[in-house]
């Protein structure tokens, strides 16, 4: 008999399943399977919209016109999947990103 001829009340917990309810709470160190696994980070500033014609027109010194006020907070993405908006910073001539909040839940979005 193998593992998918089981009922589910066959399995027990010597097969290394614990019910949800009993799993507790979750720490990082639950996490570190998942350590190494590459993800793509984006803060985006703001967004423009304009025509091919116009994108060709640009050359260094052009300015953009982004749809955000200075000020406003930015969007960070993880995997094209927002989780947080931050602020702008400068640390030792570097432009940073601080988190000022995190989007839990369906807020992120896609």
């Amino acid at each position: 008999m193998d593992a998918d001829d089981l009922a589910l009340e066959e399995f027990s917990e010597s097969a290394g399943l614990v019910p949800l309810e009993e799993a507790g709470e979750k720490t990082a160190a639950d996490l570190a399977t998942v350590f190494d696994v590459p993800v793509n980070i984006s803060a985006v500033l703001g967004k423009s919209h304009m025509s091919v014609a116009q994108l060709l027109k640009l050359n260094k010194g052009s300015v953009l016109e982004l749809d955000r006020k200075v000020g406003e907070a930015i969007d960070i993405f993880v995997n094209n999947r927002l989780i947080a908006r931050g602020e702008v910073v400068v640390v030792e001539d570097r432009l940073g990103v601080t988190m000022t909040e995190i989007i839990k839940g369906e807020d992120g979005g896609a």
